[in-house]
């Protein structure tokens, strides 16, 4: 049975173009994309967003849907994962805090643990331990956005400045690193990405629109200036052709690239003409965390069956071939479980008729027959 969904389709599509861009980016390890698309800002910026339009509802209950939907991939990975680590000689059962950290395959409060042979399934972890905190503080930031917004944006960026510069002359100065590892590495994504989670906030809430629109290009503009002069330092731990690899450098340049793509709303009515690409849209944001969770994966895998499969005759594109070929397969066996967190019906490929929503942040009331539309449901 087809069903007909009233979504922000501009949305989906910003979000189906960061999976892709990530994809991308781990395959052919070019960091140009970093800077032409920061995907992971992109993506967080949406999730805010989203947030935002659940938290309008039922705070409790958007931490409860959002919880639901993000975790159950994460346990069906585990179920795999940790078993193949042990089998690999993993020597987490001979180390009682590694052993006890394994709590975190289940809730996410901090980087799962792994060895080296799964290391290009664990080093994507991080960006579900950031949105599960995200989701976790969204309603106490919610409360203070309502109050105070561009402070509530600011917060993060302070934060950041905080654990890479050092506190203000005369304090004490604040190392995390030296109390504890995890907990610092948590607080140092919080603190990247968090300006735009709550830029997802104000899109959400239409402040962007309601920008003067000179203001909110001198913001983003400063914002990407600022980002990239920064990256541009000498950083002696970073390589700065990389803006992943200086926080930030991140955290300003992805601010000022997310108040553009969110504050722009064309008109996606197109897209659903364009059936053969509505329809990959569709796929990509019902499977977007099946396929982040295992993309690394499909690429490590691809080059020993690639070179089996003679997929060097065409490049690096046969072996990427042979990649989506991989992660497709997955997301078929494994997808299935995010139809079940949304309590939607399983199917191997969610394809669905999708009907084009008022965009987020626009003012419009809907039809007096139809219920308002959301962007995603809990």
């Amino acid at each position: 049975m087809t069903q007909t969904t009233g979504r922000d389709r501009y949305l989906d599509a910003l979000r189906a173009i960061a999976i892709v861009r990530v994809v991308t980016y781990h395959m052919f390890a070019a960091p140009w994309l970093s800077w032409a698309f920061p995907a992971m800002g992109v993506m967080f910026a949406l999730g805010g967003s989203l947030m935002a339009a659940s938290m309008q509802r039922s705070a409790a209950r958007a931490v409860r849907g959002r919880i639901r939907r993000l975790l159950p991939a994460l346990w069906a990975m585990g179920v795999i994962v940790v078993p193949a680590m042990f089998w690999h000689g993993w020597s987490a059962a001979g180390n009682g805090r590694e052993l006890a950290a394994l709590v975190f395959w289940v809730v996410p409060l901090a980087e799962p643990p792994g060895n080296a042979w799964a290391a290009n399934v664990t080093v994507v972890l991080w960006y579900l331990v950031t949105y599960l905190w995200l989701v976790l503080l969204s309603p106490a930031a919610w409360r203070l956005f309502r109050r105070r917004p561009l402070l509530t944006v600011l917060l993060p960026l302070a934060l950041l400045a905080l654990l890479k510069l050092g506190p203000p002359l005369g304090w004490t100065r604040f190392d995390p690193f030296a109390l504890n590892a995890r907990a610092a590495t948590v607080m140092l994504h919080l603190a990247t990405y968090g300006a735009c989670w709550y830029a997802g906030f104000a899109h959400h809430t239409g402040a962007l629109r309601r920008m003067r629109l000179p203001l909110l290009l001198a913001a983003a503009a400063a914002c990407i200036a600022a980002g990239t002069a920064w990256a541009l330092i000498p950083h002696s731990d970073a390589d700065a052709a990389d803006v992943n690899n200086v926080p930030a450098a991140q955290a300003l340049y992805s601010l000022g690239f997310v108040l553009l793509v969110l504050r722009a709303a064309p008109a996606m009515s197109w897209l659903e003409r364009a059936r053969p690409l509505d329809a990959f849209v569709t796929v990509l944001n019902a499977r977007a965390v099946t396929v982040y969770l295992w993309h690394n994966a499909a690429i490590a895998v691809c080059f020993p069956i690639g070179d089996r499969l003679q997929a060097w005759r065409a490049g690096q594109f046969g072996y990427f071939a042979v990649a989506l070929a991989l992660l497709t397969l997955v997301v078929a066996a494994l997808g299935w479980v995010e139809d079940l967190a949304a309590k939607r019906r399983p199917a191997l490929f969610p394809i669905g008729r999708t009907r084009t929503a008022q965009p987020s942040g626009v003012a419009a009331p809907p039809p007096a027959s139809q219920p308002a539309a959301t962007a995603d449901r809990d």
